[in-house]
């Protein structure tokens, strides 16, 4: 019976989100009562469901008897659907104060709602089929997010969002065919699906697929080449930038490459192979390249862009490394980065709402005027930067142990490319947090006396995500053990 909550906690969303223009809403509040309420009782429900953990599947529909919208819950959608059921009504409840001045609110709500029901039918997808559906899913529901503005960048930002995740659809799909070919089931299977027998000698046919599979999926985790769509995609309103780059989008991304690399294709298959080394050599290379790029970029929330772009190729590499120990670090810098990433986005969408100032230069000696957002701030770029004592630095550490022990030595360059990273990450972050605190002695803080901090719609969240940073960084255990129990299936 509890099979029937795997449907439930998909469709909710979509349902109650699709019926907010409709209602006749008599105050503001009344709105932000139904859509906090809604998005909680689903992430009850859902978190509910992952104590629970059922056995059984749910199919929605049928295509044909062996194509099907069917719904299971395993360990690495349990993990995914954990980081979603828990940001999601803090990043609702940071978006009320954040949307007051914005306009076309019930249009932004609903598609910002039922995103939250795509994003739980990707993680609690039972096979390829029903995955790729709500992947594509997911593009038609934010597109509307990322154009919400309405200007000439956000259309242009919206069109290249569309184009590249159109072209990565096209990938993922032949990968998608080729494992209805010759796997022996739809199904995602621990250690894949593939047979051998009806491989016969296509076996580098199916290395090439598995690398446009890669690609494909990889595109909304923006790894090189096709990254620029997630910097451009920062003229959307801070609450959906935060999502696309800490949570739905990219998240999504990273975890359909797991998917196929350890449950569809299988490492037996794909380790040792050039297609690895293909595929891990430009996951270490974007790493220094999205780094790089967040270096030299002076708005506040394209550099935050840029550093997610290296941060989601931590877990594409940890995920090419193709061993239990791999998994492992990817999952935990999944979990971690999210909160991480959501936290420093939320301090840059309070800055822009409370300021209206969007360049990195414009943010001298706010630290005085914001101290509660840039001590916040200031803990997400420490955690970051993998400073000891935050969750940063316990998924970096995975992620090294992991490289390390596959002896490797594109896996050494790995390591040295996080190594790299750390110290340019360190740069690029303090530097907004020295502006903020350490503005010069001649500075006139009469220029900036109508910068405050936001209300507690906003601030409740970022309090709860450095304690969260702190929990995790501090006491791990937990949530590695965890993750070591999902990977420990893997062959």
């Amino acid at each position: 019976m509890s099979s029937i909550f795997l449907v439930v906690v998909v469709l909710l969303p979509i349902l109650g989100g699709a019926l907010i223009p409709f209602l006749p809403f008599r105050k503001r509040v009344g709105m932000e009562i139904y859509i906090e309420a809604l998005v909680t009782l689903n992430s009850v429900l859902a978190l509910a469901l992952l104590f629970r953990q059922p056995q059984d599947h749910f199919v929605l529909f049928r295509f044909t008897s062996n194509l099907t919208l069917s719904f299971r819950l395993d360990g690495m959608g349990t993990v995914f659907a954990a980081v979603i059921s828990v940001l999601w009504p803090l990043a609702t409840l940071y978006s009320f104060e954040y949307m007051e001045h914005e306009g076309h609110e019930k249009i932004f709500f609903m598609f910002y709602t039922i995103t939250y029901g795509v994003t739980m039918g990707i993680a609690l997808s039972e096979d390829i089929v029903t995955m790729y559906c709500f992947y594509e899913m997911l593009t038609l529901v934010t597109l509307p997010l990322i154009l919400h503005k309405l200007t000439r960048e956000a259309v242009l930002a919206s069109r290249t969002y569309l184009y590249y995740s159109l072209g990565g659809a096209a990938f993922a799909f032949i990968g998608v065919v080729f494992i209805l070919t010759y796997g022996t089931t739809s199904d995602f299977v621990p250690g894949g699906v593939l047979s051998l027998s009806r491989i016969g000698e296509r076996t580098n046919l199916l290395l090439v697929i598995y690398v446009l599979c890669f690609l494909g999926f990889s595109v909304k985790a923006a790894m090189w080449p096709f990254s620029s769509w997630l910097p451009q995609a920062g003229v959307a309103p801070t609450p959906v930038t935060a999502l696309l780059h800490a949570v739905a989008v990219v998240k999504a991304g990273a975890f359909t490459v797991m998917r196929v690399t350890y449950y569809s294709f299988g490492t037996e298959f794909l380790r040792g192979t050039w297609a690895q080394d293909i595929v891990m050599a430009l996951t270490i290379f974007t790493i220094v390249y999205g780094c790089s790029r967040a270096l030299k970029e002076t708005h506040l929330k394209r550099r935050l862009a840029w550093s997610t772009v290296s941060n989601l190729s931590y877990i594409l590499f940890g995920a090419s490394l193709m061993t239990p120990l791999g998994l492992v670090g990817a999952l935990c810098h999944m979990v971690f980065h999210a909160t991480m990433k959501i936290c420093s986005f939320f301090c840059a969408g309070a800055v822009i709402c409370r300021s209206e100032r969007e360049y990195i230069h414009q943010l001298d000696g706010f630290g005085r005027r914001m101290p509660k957002v840039f001590a916040v701030f200031t803990v997400s770029s420490l955690a970051l930067m993998g400073v000891p004592g935050l969750c940063g630095f316990i998924s970096k550490w995975e992620l090294v142990k992991a490289a390390v022990a596959t002896g490797d030595v594109l896996a050494y360059a790995g390591v040295a490319a996080l190594l790299v990273s750390a110290l340019l990450t360190a740069i690029y972050m303090l530097t907004i947090v020295v502006r903020a605190f350490f503005p010069g002695r001649n500075f006139d803080y009469e220029t900036i006396r109508d910068v405050r901090d936001p209300g507690w719609q906003m601030l409740l969240p970022l309090v709860l995500f450095v304690i969260a940073m702190a929990v995790f960084g501090l006491h791990p255990q937990p949530v590695i053990r965890g993750l070591e129990t999902i990977a420990a299936r893997m062959p």
